[in-house]
């Protein structure tokens, strides 16, 4: 038999309730000093409806059990008595989620494409780009290059990111954080890393490592800047990555906020809001600043504010804009249904692109496709400033326009000399806009990501593809130079029907010094000068 314990009022007492009262408010303490780390699970309570059913009423029902007087005539019965009545509340909760959570879901998909929609201005032809600055390193060989070019025995590069230098041109960058266990308790991020991505040839790698940050990336519990960031303020969402950078030589971590907007018809949901940016200081002051705030921040001055895993969901939820009947796969019409379009596996990026345009303005760019799984071609393109959140599109209309899946296929087909996929791969395809026309740009490098061999622009209307080997080329060309001028991929090299290719020999500056006929069957091999083995 168990231990009886006292049941009535009088037994109870105001003691017993008291004593349960303090430990209550202990675990509340304990909570609220560690609150970092149960910051997911108070936010979805508050800022979801699934969240709130299941986590509000059992949160609930646990604190009532706990402070309400014995249910049976022993300790043991007792607890199992309350454990049931919580998971009796906690089944209910979740049942209520998924009654509410399923239209819930649907409801804000289509209240965030109407505010995507409502806000959006179409456009008549494509926004300039920034030729100054094209995207030509991809992050892999960035990667790569980058972290064999720098020695940190007790220190690692983080995550990359697109951060724009002091002197305008974008740049992948890296907090430079501690290594290993040990060292990520004792240690601090040491400051951060940026490598230019707008050349091929000689790219920059600016290296501010004497720059100890007092909270940082890598650096465990309290001393992180995660932990800080929500401890300081704690009903804001940091989905997006940081944004490492340095304005007048002091470098600077940027996070963009997310927060959460209630609708309460016809069914409670929440969509997602843009709260502004935290902006961390070396010494390890944060500054949470509004929208309006961060824009006018000179320290934040051409950096990307708008949060991309918001635009991420605004844009996924276009499907919607017609209604949520209209999107369903049995009984939906599909009227003006769009989605992402897709990009193959191995492409080395993911949509929204990240791109600069004219004056300096990086813009979200997202590629969209009619519905249905043999529509490739472009239905719409879509630019959010990442500075003011804006949005802007471009419809194709009766215009089927090639997109980047295409586009990647036709750098492949076009050139069967090279080994695809054995020796080299075609990733990171880019839109980009010369003369208001949209064209993809991708990059060719060997497998291992060690270098750029070379970057391929696919024409999104024509379909005409253009080589560049060379920065200076790439830049004249995005800034309206004449595609003939350089080689086509392709192309046949003469008309000679006796010549199948020709081997090309440049000059370190991309000069060509001569040209090699080679005929139909002729096998070519490429051997070490015997002096140099010497």
């Amino acid at each position: 038999m168990g231990t009886r314990i006292p049941t009535s009022g009088t037994d109870w007492g105001v003691k017993q309730l008291a004593i349960r009262i303090s430990i209550l408010l202990v675990v509340s303490g304990a909570v609220y000093v560690w609150r970092p780390l149960f910051h997911g699970v108070f936010y979805r309570m508050l800022n979801s409806p699934g969240g709130a059913l299941v986590g509000g009423l059992t949160l609930l029902a646990v604190v009532v059990a706990f402070l309400a007087p014995p249910l049976d005539r022993s300790a043991v019965d007792s607890i199992q008595t309350k454990l049931t009545l919580v998971g009796v509340v906690l089944v209910i909760g979740v049942v209520l989620a998924l009654v509410v959570g399923i239209p819930a879901n649907s409801l804000e998909q289509r209240t965030m494409a109407e505010q995507t929609m409502d806000g959006a201005v179409e456009v008549d032809e494509f926004p300039a780009i920034n030729a100054e600055n094209p995207r030509i390193a991809p992050r892999d060989v960035a990667d790569v290059q980058t972290r064999g070019s720098v020695s940190y025995r007790q220190y690692r590069l983080g995550e990359s990111d697109i951060a724009r230098m002091e002197d305008g041109r974008l740049a992948w960058s890296y907090p430079i954080e501690p290594d290993g266990f040990r060292n990520s308790i004792y240690e601090n991020q040491q400051g951060v890393l940026m490598s230019d991505m707008t050349n091929m040839e000689n790219r920059e790698i600016q290296a501010f490592d004497d720059q100890p940050f007092a909270v940082g990336e890598g650096m465990l519990f309290h001393r992180s800047a995660e932990w800080n960031l929500k401890k300081t303020d704690y009903w804001a969402q940091y989905n997006d990555d940081p944004i490492e950078f340095v304005h007048d030589g002091d470098a600077y971590m940027a996070y963009p906020k997310t927060g959460h907007e209630w609708h309460w018809t016809p069914v409670p949901h929440t969509t997602p809001t843009w709260e502004g940016v935290a902006l961390v200081h070396t010494d390890g002051t944060i500054e949470h600043l509004s929208p309006e705030q961060a824009q006018e921040s000179e320290i934040l001055a051409g950096q990307r504010l708008y949060p991309l895993s918001n635009t991420a969901l605004e844009m996924n939820s276009l499907g919607y804009r017609n209604g949520i009947i209209n999107q369903l796969s049995v009984v939906g019409a599909h009227e003006g249904h769009v989605e992402v379009a897709s990009l193959p596996a191995g492409a080395g990026n993911s949509q929204p692109f990240v791109i600069d345009l004219a004056d300096e303005q990086l813009s979200y760019v997202t590629a969209m496709e009619p519905h249905g799984e043999d529509t490739r071609g472009l239905d719409e393109v879509w630019f959010v400033d990442a500075y003011t959140g804006e949005f802007q599109y471009f419809a194709t209309g009766s215009e089927t326009l090639t997109g980047p899946e295409r586009a990647m296929g036709i750098v492949r087909s076009a050139d069967s000399r090279t080994g695809w996929g054995d020796n080299f791969v075609v990733i990171e395809p880019v839109p980009v806009t010369v003369d208001a026309e949209l064209w993809w740009h991708s990059k060719v490098v060997p497998t291992d990501n060690t270098d750029i061999t070379r970057n391929v622009f696919v024409n999104a209307h024509t379909g005409e593809a253009v080589e560049i080997y060379d920065t200076e080329t790439v830049r004249e060309f995005l800034a309206g130079g004449d595609p003939e001028a350089v080689e086509e991929v392709g192309t046949e090299p003469a008309d000679d029907p006796d010549v199948a290719y020709y081997i090309v020999i440049t000059g370190e500056d991309g000069t060509e010094l001569d040209r090699i006929p080679i005929e139909p069957g002729q096998n070519v091999n490429i051997v070490q000068n015997q002096e140099d083995e010497e």
